[in-house]
């Protein structure tokens, strides 16, 4: 029975999701989740009490699989510091691709910034932890050379977070090509934590 329950409420934000994309959430009814989710408004109303509820259910979503796909770039068989820039890059196109995957969410996003900010704080604490244990990791194996790993990883996360926008909206080196941005924001990270370029 619990499964049952469990993809109804999947079913439920997958088409709230594609919805809130194609029509925009104010323009979105909960009436019309029901239509198109062919699941009945008694049935809606038994998962959610209304439009906010599902809008956050459905940004939870999203971020759930980005921080599923920032755990697997922790696993992988690299060396810290790779593991580092490949965990920011990854974090960071991730959720550009979110925005736009999901249409007139892009504008929702901006907007309603600190609507999204109430939704996101279990995917913050994981993303610092994934951070954390790849800092720890890499202090270690003596890559990194940093004081207090908790501070580090979460300046790192804040750091992350604050270019998120203008990565989004394509205002942070849009002028320069991948290669050499991401040489610029790696030779920052690396001088950050004491670690040393290696010359290619």
């Amino acid at each position: 029975m619990p499964m049952t329950i469990s993809k109804t409420r999947i079913k439920l934000v997958d088409v709230a999701r594609q919805l809130f994309a194609k029509m925009g959430v104010e323009n979105t009814t909960m009436n019309d989740i029901a239509i198109a989710s062919k699941k009945g408004r008694r049935t809606l109303y038994t998962y959610f009490k209304n439009k906010e509820e599902i809008y956050s259910a459905v940004v939870e979503s999203e971020l759930d699989m980005l921080s599923d796909t920032m755990k697997e770039v922790a696993e992988r068989n690299i060396s810290p510091d790779q593991k580092l820039m490949e965990l920011i890059y990854t974090r960071l196109d991730a959720v550009k691709e979110v925005v736009y995957r999901n249409g007139t969410l892009r504008a929702n996003f901006f907007r309603d910034i600190w609507r999204v900010e109430k939704v996101r704080k279990r995917f913050d604490a994981k993303e610092v932890a994934l951070f954390r244990s790849v800092l720890t990791e890499g202090k270690e194996k003596g890559v990194f050379q940093i004081d207090d790993v908790d501070i580090t990883a979460n300046i790192i996360h804040y750091c992350v977070k604050g270019v998120e926008v203008p990565y989004i909206r394509g205002r942070l080196g849009h002028n320069l090509d991948p290669a050499t941005r991401k040489r610029y924001v790696t030779k920052i990270v690396y001088n950050a934590l004491c670690r040393k370029e290696i010359s290619k």
